[in-house]
């Protein structure tokens, strides 16, 4: 399986990338930094240079030929404004699946966030509420999207302490915690499940095992 990865060098990425490169698989990841090259290829994935907030439809297509699936991990992260959640944390998202359209890409599975289908509290920051109110966004186009086998994944509150491999998978798991090793273990799972096609799943840390627990969904 060849995987085109969106924030290629984003935490869960390079995560990804390890688990799918160590079981043989292909995983390419689109970066914006030059030098963040050898940080995927350690991971043992492919570095792709392309800046999804600049890049055409038809530039993105080149990179996603002959690909099984493309996965969403991009976001515009910590300290940035208001401004380039809309970019990334929307726009990018929204150009990935215009590209992988158009290369005949089926596959896409979006990282995205607990609440993004709610209208933000009045009282919330304001960049946070953006930043929601573009991942929502970037849900919605992706949902009435016919040709694509879309699943779309919102983890709770990220940690990097060690993985599980247990976790709580639901349409409404309610808050909490989720190690990126075991979203990263997640989203290999699902791109495995075919069956999770259509649905949008929250995760957070709990007592099912992962696979196990996105086989029941793929199959109900």
């Amino acid at each position: 399986m060849r995987v085109v990865i969106a924030g290629g060098h984003g935490k869960i990425a390079l995560r990804l990338e390890r688990l799918l490169s160590g079981r043989g698989d292909e995983a390419v990841g689109l970066i914006r930094n030059p030098q963040q090259r050898a940080d995927l290829q350690a991971a043992g994935a492919e570095a792709v240079v392309c800046d999804l907030e600049t890049a055409s439809v038809d530039g993105v297509v080149e990179h996603l030929r002959g690909a099984d699936a493309v996965v969403f991990a991009a976001g515009a992260g910590p300290g940035s404004g208001g401004a380039r959640k809309e970019t990334v944390d929307k726009n990018a998202a929204i150009l990935l699946a215009d590209a992988a359209v158009a290369a005949g890409v089926h596959r896409y599975v979006m990282v995205s966030a607990m609440g993004a289908d709610d209208e933000p509290s009045p009282d919330m920051d304001p960049v946070f509420a953006t930043y929601l109110r573009a991942k929502g966004a970037a849900d919605r186009d992706l949902r009435q999207r016919e040709s694509l086998r879309w699943t779309i994944i919102r983890p709770g509150r990220l940690t990097d302490e060690p993985g599980t491999g247990r976790i709580t998978l639901s349409d409404s798991t309610g808050h909490g915690e989720i190690p990126r090793d075991d979203v990263a273990e997640l989203l290999l799972a699902v791109l495995d499940s075919p069956g999770t096609s259509g649905l949008t799943l929250e995760a957070i840390s709990g007592p099912d095992e992962v696979i196990e627990t996105v086989q029941d969904h793929a199959g109900r």
